[in-house]
């Protein structure tokens, strides 16, 4: 049955960088911040770039080990730990919320978060007191991506804080930069002009019409939780906003986005 119905959540998309981004001060101090802005959530609906599964997978419900999928990093990072506690009121009622729309879905019981998942909550609720569930994206195909989001935005009005975690731009191949290049400012600017219009189309249509899209994206999952993230709003007059910006290594922006 659908919970009783709480203040409305915003639903947010965070740039979540990689387990070194616990040593900036800054961008943890920024993610930290924006956590206090937020209204307190009952619990968490976490959407990594780093899980894909077909069809949509739900992970543990309990405190079960991190999944440490990163490799050559230094030994600290792979000591840390995050037991934010399970939910598993929150994984039913996903269930629930799935099979109306007639989405598929399985459940994987034993799946820790990833880094994409643990590494900004740490910033952002460092005590790991607030429910957490992670379950994959369905896929990478645009449209199937926003049906999900969709499905998932009763959540909001139950206190749960939907969380999409990439990166609007990820290109890896090239290793860090002194400066940004043209094509990730470009793409960038048109990123936010498109999340700000709540342009839906434009998101879904990313690969044909953003400049500068291969070289900012060369693979794209990293891009598909924002898509999550702007379905769990479409069709509201939520404002839009961008608590984060900037770049890091030079070709990865920063920007993060809330919705509402």
């Amino acid at each position: 049955m659908p919970k009783p119905e709480a203040a409305r959540m915003p639903v947010i998309f965070l740039a979540h960088g990689a387990p070194v981004l616990t040593d900036d001060t800054k961008w943890v101090g920024e993610l930290n911040g924006w956590a206090t802005t937020l209204p307190r959530p009952n619990a968490i609906l976490m959407v990594s770039a780093h899980w894909t599964d077909e069809p949509l997978r739900i992970g543990a419900t309990r405190t079960v080990p991190l999944v440490y999928d990163f490799y050559n990093f230094p030994e600290r990072f792979y000591q840390v730990k995050y037991p934010a506690p399970g939910a598993p009121d929150l994984a039913e009622r996903v269930r629930e919320l799935l099979a109306a729309r007639g989405l598929p879905f399985a459940d994987d019981p034993a799946r820790g978060l990833d880094h994409g998942a643990y590494v900004p909550l740490l910033c952002m609720y460092p005590r790991a007191d607030v429910p957490v569930l992670q379950v994959s994206m369905p896929g990478l195909d645009p449209a199937t991506l926003l049906a999900f989001g969709q499905a998932m935005a009763p959540l909001r009005r139950e206190g749960v804080l939907i969380i999409g975690s990439g990166f609007l731009t990820h290109n890896l191949r090239l290793g860090p930069m002194a400066s940004t290049p043209s094509w990730a400012l470009e793409f960038d600017a048109w990123a936010a002009d498109a999340l700000a219009r709540r342009d839906i189309d434009a998101l879904l249509d990313f690969r044909a019409r953003a400049p500068g899209v291969k070289m900012a994206l060369p693979t794209y999952e990293h891009f598909a939780p924002v898509i999550v993230a702007a379905g769990a709003i479409a069709g509201e007059e939520a404002r839009v906003s961008f608590p984060i910006t900037g770049f890091w290594f030079g070709t990865f922006t920063r920007r993060s986005v809330q919705f509402g």
